[in-house]
Formats: C-alpha cells, sequence, structure tokens
C-alpha cells in the first residue's frame, strides 16, 4: 500500500534526487559513480531513487560469507526484480580458510574480521570510482552524528573519492514511510525485531530501544564496537 508523504518529507526526497542527479552529472562515466547496498532499508531506497536516475549504476555488496540467509535471499530477489547491476564483492579468503588459520575472529578479534572480509574489499573496489554514494544516516549512531552529506574520502594509498551519504538527515522513520510509498518490500528480518543488520554471527536484538546499533557485535569476548571500518577514514601518512 502506497503511503502519503508528507511535505517535509517529498522536500528530502527531491533534495536525495538533486544530489544524485548532480554526481551523475559532474561523473557522467556509468562507471564513475559506485553505490554500497547492504540490502537494510536506507540503502534500498536509495538504489531505487539512483537507478530511476542511473539503472546500471554499479551497486557493491559486501559478500562476507556470513550474512543471514534471509538477506542472501532478499538480496538476490531484488537485484532480479530491478534489475540491479550487482557486484558481489569476495574477501580474499573464503570463510573456510580463514577460520582453518586464524580460528573465529568474530569472536576473538573482530576488528581483524571486519577488516579481512569487509574493509580491504571495499576499499580495493571503491578506488576504482570517482563517487561513492552510501545510505549512512546520522541518527544511526553516535559515531555518525557529524556525518557530512558531501565530503571527500582518502583510501589507503592516499587515493580520494567523493563520498555521497543524501540521507544523513534522514531519520528511521522516514526511511520507512518512503519505502512503503514506493511499495519497497523490505529484509524480512526487521519483522523478527532486528534494526540494524550485519553479519549473523555478530548481529542480535537490539539490547537498547534507544540504540539501533546496539545489536551490532554486543555479544563479542573481545568487547563492544560500533562500526565495522569500512567508514572509517585512512589515516594520513606521516610526513
Amino acid at each position: 500500500m502506497s503511503e502519503t508523504l508528507t511535505k517535509e518529507l517529498s522536500e528530502k526526497i527531491e533534495r536525495v534526487k538533486a544530489y544524485l542527479a548532480q554526481a551523475f552529472a559532474d561523473a557522467p562515466g556509468a562507471a564513475d559513480v559506485c553505490l554500497t547496498c547492504s540490502f537494510q532499508a536506507e540503502d534500498v531506497l536509495l538504489l531505487k531513487l539512483a537507478m530511476e536516475l542511473r539503472p546500471e549504476i554499479p551497486t557493491l555488496f559486501l559478500d562476507t560469507g556470513y550474512h543471514f540467509a534471509e538477506t542472501y535471499a532478499y538480496r538476490d530477489e531484488i537485484t532480479k526484480a530491478w534489475g540491479v547491476k550487482l557486484k558481489n564483492l569476495l574477501p580474499a579468503k573464503t570463510v573456510a580458510e580463514q577460520e582453518s588459520e586464524f580460528g573465529i575472529l568474530y569472536q576473538t578479534a573482530p576488528d581483524r574480521c571486519c577488516g579481512m572480509r569487509k574493509v580491504e574489499p571495499l576499499f580495493k573496489a571503491v578506488a576504482q570510482y570517482k563517487v561513492w554514494i552510501t545510505g549512512l544516516r546520522r541518527e544511526q549512531a553516535k559515531t555518525r552524528a557529524a556525518l557530512e552529506e558531501v565530503a571527500p574520502f582518502t583510501l589507503p594509498g592516499g587515493a580520494q573519492v567523493l563520498k555521497l551519504s543524501p540521507l544523513a538527515d534522514w531519520t528511521t522513520k522516514d526511511v520507512w514511510y518512503a519505502c512503503r510509498h514506493y511499495g519497497i518490500p523490505l529484509l524480512p528480518l526487521y519483522e523478527k525485531g532486528y534494526s540494524s543488520i550485519g553479519c549473523e554471527p555478530c548481529t542480535s536484538l537490539p539490547t537498547d530501544p534507544n540504540d539501533p546499533r546496539s545489536g551490532r557485535w554486543a555479544g563479542n569476548k573481545a568487547g563492544h564496537k560500533v562500526e565495522c571500518g569500512i567508514h572509517i577514514e585512512a589515516a594520513p601518512a606521516e610526513p
């Protein structure tokens, strides 16, 4: 059922479309702009809006090998239905190879696990583009409170890409209403109470109703973490 949009939300959507249109105008090549998609609600909404302007936009998905079965099924469903130009980014080692060599890193060294299965393959892929579009929002976590809608992002090695986060000021309610308006089916895990969804071993139901990411890495043995590292800019090189 289509959701009637408020004037404020309609204006937000138009602003997002304007950001996307400008990015595509500034980087007109079909392979100049990429969009990262975890297939959570905000990412799928942003993908929908981006594909209205550039249907062939390369869409990057971090296939860590640890995702929920529901995430993989939903990814495949949306990709087929919308004709998404999906690029599954794979780590250098399979899950079996990594666990055989290093043990269960998501329990003992989650930062290292994220580094190998998310950060390294993503930064390698993003380096091929001029613009990187994300569904990040300030409301998602305290670590994202200062998120800018448009900012240069330095990758390891010093190369820069323009990072665009056009949903930065959106609330969760905004995202859900917009998805209903566009008739976008959502990842079924939301119906089970999940509010932020990553790899299955490191995702639980939220422990704090006021913190949507409180279910991420909540039970790891190495202490709580809140970010996987893909949105942390590389430190400047020593002079």
